[in-house]
């Protein structure tokens, strides 16, 4: 075997395998079942899918609020207007 028949041994079992990750990612993306006899069947919608659905989207969405809040209060400039306001309160209370 030289090397060019190595390459393209090496190139064939490469793109195989991506093939393979790539139908399995779409498979799942879709919601199919596939079983070891290569059947495919699509995963059944229940009457509670679409509330799960919405549920998740809001979960998301507080995600995103949360990181906003956690990244944008660790920041220096966040934390020398917030000192600043929090000693501007403080000498109005006096």
């Amino acid at each position: 075997m030289n090397m060019w028949t190595a390459i393209m041994v090496i190139a064939i079992v490469a793109i195989t395998s991506i093939a393979r990750v790539l139908k399995a990612k779409y498979h799942a993306q879709n919601g199919v079942i596939v079983d070891g006899k290569g059947r495919m069947e699509l995963l059944p919608r229940g009457p509670d899918t679409d509330a799960m659905e919405r549920e998740l989207a809001t979960l998301r969405e507080r995600i995103k609020v949360l990181e906003r809040i956690a990244t944008d209060a660790n920041n220096t400039e966040q934390r020398q207007s917030r000192a600043i306001a929090d000693e501007i309160e403080s000498l109005r209370d006096r």
